[in-house]
């Protein structure tokens, strides 16, 4: 009997505990290139400063976040997948890559995305 209540209270508990914990995305965002010219040992990227991030699923926002100096972003989100973009009047580039991510349950998943500033 305590068994079979053991069971009843741990099937009870898991799913709840389960879907509580928080999941999103989280990474670097680089523009580049950041000259007209590559050249050898000299970075070609930099980090997008300041860039605004927005998570749309199923049409709807579900999700912004902005960039610090370091191009770094973290942003919590339900798992699912989701359309990325950035900001409207963004004056760092044109495209994103990749322009969609998966969230997975439980989970920050590490997606880098990089910008392209149309400098050839």
């Amino acid at each position: 009997m305590r068994r079979i209540a053991l069971l009843v209270f741990v099937l009870a508990v898991a799913p709840a505990g389960a879907a509580t914990a928080p999941s999103g995305l989280r990474g670097v965002v680089t523009r580049g290139p950041i000259t007209p010219v590559c050249v050898a040992e000299q970075p070609c990227d930099a980090p997008a400063k300041h860039a605004t991030l927005i998570f749309s699923r199923h049409g709807s926002v579900a999700g912004r976040t902005t960039t610090d100096t370091e191009g770094r972003y973290r942003v919590q989100l339900p798992p699912g997948l989701y359309q990325v973009s950035r900001a409207v009047g963004s004056k760092i580039g044109r495209g994103l890559e990749p322009d969609q991510a998966r969230v997975r349950l439980g989970r920050f998943v590490r997606i880098d995305f990089s910008i392209d500033t149309g400098i050839r």
